[in-house]
């Protein structure tokens, strides 16, 4: 059994899709055992609550430094010994002692066809907003292994999604979510779990 801890900064819809996920049966063999936040209003920690999680936050506010947050965060992840950690819209800059600590085993999500519309400063609406302003015709999401870069670790799983003419940041970001987002991030959580991804990328 996959054992995995989930990261995430805000509502949690990617956080739902993998607990859909998994009492749906289309994620195999892992369970969410840790919701990590940084924000304490999240509401990502009432989905985990609901699914009988435990929802814990930490915040980098509350450390006299970054160091400190960071030492705190890597104890708490491995309080838990995880196999999988996910990262889920977690606004956050991962330690990077933690990515050395868990080499492939730190996935991310993100909103766009990855090299497009990624690296510092692309997250959230603005992912969406370049997009529209670029005037591409697809854009999508990325699973990917996190490395000490940004957006820059090896794809798992990719899945375009149209653009549509009338589109504004919003609908398309929402549009990519449950099109893309929310299908392609449960599938890798369940290819890692049932060996069909090992660390390095997929399986042929």
């Amino acid at each position: 059994m996959l054992r995995v801890g989930v990261l995430v900064s805000g509502g949690g819809t990617n956080l739902q899709a993998i607990f859909d996920g998994i009492s749906q049966g289309t994620i195999r063999n892992a369970k969410v055992e840790v919701v990590i936040s940084n924000n304490a209003s999240a509401y990502a920690l009432e989905r985990a609550k609901n699914h009988g999680v435990e929802a814990l936050c930490l915040s980098p506010k509350a450390y006299e430094s970054r160091e400190a947050f960071n030492r705190a965060l890597l104890e708490k992840i491995d309080a838990y010994h995880l196999d999988l950690i996910v990262l889920a819209g977690f606004l956050v800059t991962i330690p990077a002692e933690m990515i050395r600590t868990y080499p492939n085993r730190i996935i991310n999500i993100h909103p766009s066809l990855i090299p497009s519309f990624c690296g510092v400063g692309y997250y959230g609406l603005k992912v969406h907003e370049a997009a529209l302003a670029r005037g591409v015709k697809l854009t999508g999401a990325t699973v990917h292994f996190v490395d000490e870069g940004v957006d820059s670790g090896p794809i798992l799983l990719q899945k375009a999604v149209e653009v549509q003419p009338q589109d504004t940041p919003k609908t398309l970001q929402q549009r990519v979510m449950e099109q893309a987002e929310w299908v392609i991030l449960p599938k890798a959580i369940d290819m890692i779990a049932n060996g069909e991804i090992y660390p390095g990328g997929r399986k042929d």
